[in-house]
């Protein structure tokens, strides 16, 4: 495999990532949750908002993206809003690499933790994120930006499907 160059994206780049997002969306028609394969991606003002402010990054083999993470604060650690690899590449550490380079980033600038909500029943999600140093959290170890989160991804149709909120601590 071809090293991954992890950086921001260009604003020409948006649309890939919304590629991406539809092309990694899909592996949830094999899940039972066709709601979730056929959810559209973020429109690009909203992606354009996580790259003019730094919070986006893209993992890159040579020929533009494959992969991307968005990044909020949120109680004053990092929320993964979005992590997603195209399938094409999935398996390769890139998905991983993305997350490491955000907490190395988050651990230098003094951030406690990285936090993110997932489907529980789902391999490369709840499972997937346990073998990259997250933990789940109970109901009462939610922070109210956490709860707020999980609010609106039940608002959403989200918990139609077990959800978790997590944390990697740094």
């Amino acid at each position: 495999m071809r090293p991954v160059h992890l950086r921001h994206p260009a604003p020409a780049e948006l649309p890939l990532l919304q590629d991406i997002e539809r092309a990694a969306g899909l592996l949830f028609h094999g899940t039972g949750m066709a709601e979730i394969a056929e959810d559209e991606p973020l429109p690009l003002d909203r992606l354009e908002r996580y790259r003019r402010d730094g919070r986006a990054w893209v993992a890159d083999l040579g020929d533009g993206p494959v992969a991307y993470l968005l990044a909020d604060p949120v109680d004053g650690n990092l929320h993964v809003e979005q992590v997603s690899v195209h399938p094409d590449t999935a398996r390769r550490g890139i998905g991983r690499a993305l997350l490491d380079h955000l907490a190395a980033g988050a651990r230098a600038a003094g951030i406690p933790a990285l936090t993110l909500t997932t489907f529980t029943d789902v391999p490369w999600n709840a499972p997937y994120y346990e073998r990259c140093g997250f933990r789940r959290l109970s109901d009462d170890d939610l922070t109210p930006g956490l709860r707020a989160i999980r609010a609106r991804e039940a608002a959403h149709g989200l918990d139609r499907w077990p959800r978790v909120c997590m944390r990697r601590e740094l």
